[in-house]
Order: C-alpha cells, then structure tokens, then sequence
C-alpha cells in the first residue's frame, strides 16, 4: 500500500473541513496535489473514500472507519513522540505505573513527588484502572509496578505491602446517623449514595456488597474523585463510602460526618505488584522498594 502519514494528516483535515480545498490549505498542500493523494489512498484501499459534491465532500462508509483509524494512528505516533523527547533531553529511564483509584489520587502524588526530585533523570507514567485489570497488566509486562486493594486475587505475582486504609461512611451534617459512631452497611443499604464513576474499582466493590445484601444501591449522582464525593454529600445529595485517607485529605473534612464501618470488608490495604523484582531495572527497583518501605514509615508515625 503506498501511501504516508501526510495522506493520512490530509484525509483527516479533509473530512474534518468537508472541503477539499480547506483541507489541503490546512496541510499547506495546493488542491491539486491534496486531490492526487486522495485518489492514491482510495486506489491503495480499493474502494471510494469520499462523495464529491457541489458545495464538498462527504465520507463513505469506508471513509469513516478511514478517517477514524487515522485519528487513532496519528495519536498514537504523537504519544510516542512524547514518550521518546524525554530522553533527547537527559532521561535515562523510565517506570511504569497501574494504580487503582485511592492509590492514584491520595498515596502515590506524594510519594511519587518524593521519587521523582530523588531521581530527575527518570520519569514515570501513571495510570488509574481498576484492580483486575492491574493485576493483568504487570502479569503481562505492560506495567512494571502495581497497586491493587488487598482483596484482589494476584496470581503467581510478587506482592508487598503498600498502604493500611479503611473505608469509611460519611454522612451530611445534621443527618439522624451524626450522633453515631459506628454503623453497619446493611443499614444504609437502602439510602440514597453518591459514588464514583462505574468502572473504577471502589463502585464496582459497593455494588457487589450490596448485591450480597440483595440490594441494588441507589446511586443518586456519579462523580470525579473522592473530593467530590465528599462535596456532594456535604451538600446533602446522599450518603457516601470513602476510603478514611480521602476524608483526611479532603478540602471540606468538617463539612461531613464520618461514621466508622464495622463490616470485616471495610478494610482496604493497599499492595504493590511485580513480576520478579530481581530482574525490575534499576529505576523501577528503586520505586518499589521506596514503595515498599512506605507501609512501615506510615504506621509508625501514627
């Protein structure tokens, strides 16, 4: 198949403008030269990639799933052009990263900071994904280090302890549970929550709870992050299960009221996953094992 990736930029431009001549001005191509490469990608396809009009163009069916593996190819190539400049400009290594939704956005800021200024050669990429699915990533090579909840199966996978948390109810001020400690999910079950988007792996953990309870949790609104959550129920719209460390953390701690769970599951310790930390390379090894250490340091200054 001849063709490139100005023939893939220019049947983007074109379809994104409905015109071939903005299309081609777009790419800094004359009309004549945009149409010719048009025409070379429609014979390397064998098959009509657009409907010449009056007024435009028009995609064809063909067009579309063209233009839309383009999008896909030319991202792609601009991420790795992004991967790559670190190391023109002195990076010597870098670490990857799958981290479930607590870990992501209370733990690993900081001490993914502290690695980081230790370490200024070297950059990490960090995704958020539920804990499943970590687990798959570092079993299969595409993360080095992960972190999941205790409470996920890992396999033959090298695990150490990462983080102690807990989850936790909060409640709005005001409301009849505030004078209480302590209460039991099975007597929530039945309110009105605010939770997190599905997928992530604390909503998929409440909704397989309350299933166990034979409820369906009634999930009055889905949000962002758990500040949000906790704004939310601040601002009445229902009750919430957090992880203690985000109230802790959050902007609006005393605008909520936090009741301790006492259900055995509401234990959430983090872990951290390797395939075989003797063969991580030397930055990655250094991450874990500051990882690692950080469990200990945490409880001892409590």
């Amino acid at each position: 198949m001849r063709y490139d990736l100005t023939d893939l930029k220019l049947f983007v431009a074109v379809a994104d403008a409905g015109n071939l001549s903005r299309g081609a001005a777009g790419c800094h191509l004359a009309p004549s030269s945009a149409s010719h490469r048009i025409a070379r990608l429609e014979e390397a396809f064998g098959t009509p990639m657009l409907i010449r009009e009056a007024r435009g163009v028009r995609l064809t069916a063909a067009g579309e799933v063209l233009r839309d593996g383009a999008r896909h190819t030319l991202a792609r190539l601009e991420q790795l052009h992004a991967d790559l400049a670190p190391f023109a400009s002195g990076v010597r290594g870098q670490v990857s990263v799958w981290a479930n939704t607590n870990a992501t956005n209370i733990f690993l800021p900081e001490d993914l900071a502290d690695y980081l200024h230790d370490h200024p050669h070297v950059r990490v990429t960090l995704k958020e994904a539920a804990s499943p699915d970590i687990v798959h990533a570092v079993a299969q090579g595409e993360a080095q280090i992960g972190v999941v909840a205790s409470d996920v199966s890992t396999g033959a996978l090298q695990v150490a302890p990462y983080r102690h948390d807990r989850l936790v109810l909060v409640v709005p001020p005001g409301d009849a549970l505030g004078s209480r400690a302590r209460v039991r999910f099975a007597e929530v079950v039945n309110a009105p929550f605010v939770a997190l988007h599905a997928g992530t792996g604390i909503h998929t953990f409440l909704m397989n709870k309350a299933t166990e309870l034979g409820h369906h949790l009634d999930v009055r609104i889905q949000v962002h992050g758990f500040d949000a959550v906790i704004g939310m129920v601040a601002a009445g719209v229902g009750y919430a299960l957090v992880p203690h460390s985000s109230v802790q953390r959050s902007r609006r701690p005393h605008q909520v009221v936090t009741l301790a769970l006492e259900d055995d599951w509401a234990r959430r310790d983090l872990r951290l996953l390797v395939r075989d930390a003797a063969t991580l390379n030397a930055h990655a090894r250094a991450l874990f094992e500051r990882l690692s250490r950080g469990v200990a340091h945490h409880s001892a200054s409590r």
